[in-house]
């Protein structure tokens, strides 16, 4: 299961839509890793007032792993996410998770390309 959600959110779910508040407050409760990612992302491009901030550390285990892989996996966690914090999100693979400010089109497209996948890669993370 990728979230644990509260009854609630799950019954205005049933209802109708939810607001991407209520949302981002499943995914922090749920995958608190992977939401440390994000926020440490997103504060790294306010501090810096760069266009890109990119996070490649190995997550420290298994769960850390799984929850990282489960908010890139979904489209829906990483639209509400993107829409939270302003961002384009890419992700590599692994563990490597770029945000990219609105305007860093060229950054965020060279981010995507094969080329870059390719030269990401590393021996050591092959089955990760």
């Amino acid at each position: 299961m990728s979230l644990t959600v509260p009854a609630n959110l799950l019954e205005q779910a049933q209802r109708g839509d939810i607001s991407d508040d209520d949302f981002i407050e499943c995914i922090q409760n749920s995958l608190p890793y992977a939401w440390s990612v994000m926020s440490g992302l997103a504060g790294d491009l306010r501090c810096t007032g760069g266009r890109v901030a990119v996070n490649d550390s190995e997550p420290p285990d298994e769960a850390s792993w799984g929850q990282l892989f489960r908010l890139v996996g979904s489209d829906a966690m990483r639209g509400a996410v993107e829409r939270h914090f302003g961002v384009r999100m890419a992700f590599q693979n692994c563990c490597k998770v770029g945000f990219f400010d609105p305007s860093a089109t060229e950054e965020h497209a060279e981010f995507v390309t094969p080329r870059a996948q390719v030269l990401n890669q590393k021996p050591e993370l092959i089955n990760c």
